[in-house]
């Protein structure tokens, strides 16, 4: 009896865990409704959005019409994390996307899009771009209104190549709040702008 009863057991112990492990997926609604919060008010109704489906699969939730593209919140990370960003950064987006997926990490996938973006095969834009971001914790977001009481912005405008020399923008804020350049003379510099 004790033989039969011991695989029961485990098998009920990992089929719970496996079920409290598998994050809560909001709906097609709410998630469009919180994945726009970044965005101006104006830009809105018209973004594309990509959220995620019941198996937790990234998938289009909305086309879009206008030039933003919005991510809907990662129900796989802590938090309440939504972005909308310039559609010219698609490519760029869409294969840090996919070399995750293939479970790389974030130094390997730096790599490889710098290599993809020197040889011309993963294009960046050539104007800067803009991405806002809009974060907080999980305890202030109500679902059913898709507000998040602390909610913080911050702003990043991707200016490929670009430097403290050919902005005049410092590599390290030295007032809460101010812009600085991260990751200059990269494919990847960005302007950041919000707290620190």
């Amino acid at each position: 009896m004790k033989n039969f009863l011991a695989p029961v057991l485990l098998f009920t112990i990992f089929s719970t865990w496996a079920q409290e492990e598998k994050p809560k997926i909001f709906s097609k609604e709410v998630q469009i409704k919180t994945a726009v919060l970044p965005a101006p008010e104006n830009k809105r109704a018209n973004a594309a959005v990509f959220g995620y489906n019941k198996d937790g699969d990234l998938v289009v939730l909305r086309k879009g019409t206008n030039n933003l593209v919005c991510l809907a919140d990662n129900p796989f990370n802590e938090g309440i994390s939504v972005s909308c960003y310039f559609k010219g950064l698609e490519p760029f987006m869409k294969r840090g996307r996919e070399l995750r997926k293939q479970g790389m990490n974030m130094k390997e996938i730096r790599k490889i899009r710098s290599k993809e973006v020197a040889e011309g095969t993963l294009i960046m834009p050539n104007t800067p771009s803009m991405m806002y971001v809009y974060f907080g914790s999980e305890a202030s977001y109500n679902e059913t209104t898709a507000v998040l009481k602390d909610g913080t912005f911050r702003y990043v405008i991707y200016t490929p190549f670009a430097t403290s020399e050919s902005t005049g923008l410092p590599i390290k804020p030295h007032a809460k709040g101010m812009p600085w350049i991260m990751d200059p003379g990269t494919h990847r510099a960005h302007i950041m702008i919000g707290p620190n």
